[in-house]
């Protein structure tokens, strides 16, 4: 989310980079009520309103009904599931990286319906058109984004063949 953030004139990569950490925050314990105990939990630890509409519109038309509208919104919505994806074509390469993970492998994966089939692709695409921004550009924005970070989500390959 940081590393989106530079896309758009403004916009504080501090702040996103928060929504991009707290947003499932309540998942694992709370998965019926996803985004909503998030909301709840950010609510009770005094953070800002438009954090906490940030975390509850990543699960519009899914959980919530809160329609992304701030740039923030729309890249974290639309990226949510996408990272999923990444993640999962990252470690099926021998390297076990993202660095070296290219725009046509990801979306050779991405068509394939039976690869990470937990993925919602009908959600990227929704947010790729929210943002007005082609597949192709959110797969890549994405795939270099996760680049700038691929140590700290432990998929820089360091782990490859352990």
């Amino acid at each position: 989310m940081r590393a989106l953030s530079a896309r758009f004139p403004g916009a504080d990569p501090d702040e996103w980079g928060m929504a991009g950490l707290l947003h499932d925050l309540d998942y694992e314990k709370y998965p019926d009520q996803h985004c909503h105990k998030a909301a709840e939990i950010l609510q009770d630890d005094g953070y800002d309103r438009t954090l906490i509409r940030a975390v509850m519109s990543h699960g519009y038309g899914i959980v919530t009904d809160i329609k992304p509208e701030r740039d923030l919104e729309k890249v974290l919505y639309t990226i949510d599931e996408l990272t999923g994806l990444i993640t999962a074509a990252a470690l099926m390469r021998p390297s076990k990286s993202v660095l070296d993970l290219e725009l046509k492998s990801l979306k050779k994966k991405y068509k394939t319906p039976s690869f990470a089939a937990g993925v919602d692709r009908s959600i990227i695409e929704k947010g790729a058109e929210m943002l007005g921004w082609t597949l192709d550009d959110v797969l890549e924005s994405t795939i270099q984004a996760m680049r700038t970070v691929a140590t700290d989500i432990g998929l820089d390959g360091s782990a490859a063949g352990t």
